[in-house]
């Protein structure tokens, strides 16, 4: 790819992100994705199949990185605390650099146009979380619940502060971020 048809195929995913974000899936449109990316609408589809395969295209980029940030150079061989707080924290640097990148995942992770690739990486992180857990509770340092209840548990908490700070009832800063990290600590302990 020249670095013409690059920078064009990056207006397409940053317009694409945005709409997305702001209107759904559901109430996108590949013209509407090429107004905002200042392309013809017939332009789209010499780089995506389809609306599903530009949502895919995003979905995959931004939950490979935040996969790759939470699961790299893990400190697999600390404490459960430890472990717990590097995980939490990885996901608030994320979320503080990327709050548009996980507004977008957190309104699709659930998309049936989701492709199988997607599902992978998204299932990535899970399982990952499942095995962690998996030894805590062994450890005896984690309530022994069914690992899917703690993972929901947390990320639901993790992705309510987030929404809380979005909409401005709570500030989005590290510290917030943290400080909801040591209470989600605590409501999952042993």
């Amino acid at each position: 790819m020249t670095a013409h048809e690059t920078d064009r195929a990056e207006r397409i995913l940053t317009a694409a992100l945005d709409l997305f974000v702001e209107r759904g899936f559901h109430g996108t449109s590949v013209p509407s994705v090429a107004e905002r990316a200042g392309v013809a609408a017939g332009t789209i589809y010499h780089y995506f199949e389809s609306k599903e395969a530009l949502v895919n295209a995003l979905y995959k980029q931004w939950k490979a990185e935040i996969s790759t940030r939470v699961i790299t150079n893990f400190p697999i061989d600390r404490p459960v605390r430890e472990q717990f707080r590097v995980i939490w924290e990885r996901m608030a640097d994320f979320a503080l650099a990327h709050p548009k990148e996980l507004a977008f995942l957190e309104l699709h992770h659930h998309g049936s146009y989701l492709d199988n690739e997607s599902r992978r990486i998204e299932n990535q992180v899970i399982d990952f979380g499942t095995e962690m857990l998996g030894r805590a509770q062994v450890a005896e340092a984690i309530k022994p619940l069914p690992p899917a209840l703690l993972i929901e548990l947390v990320n639901g908490a993790f992705l309510g502060v987030f929404r809380g700070a979005l909409e401005g009832r709570v500030p989005f800063t590290k510290a917030t971020l943290m400080d909801a990290e040591r209470c989600c600590w605590e409501a999952v302990r042993a």
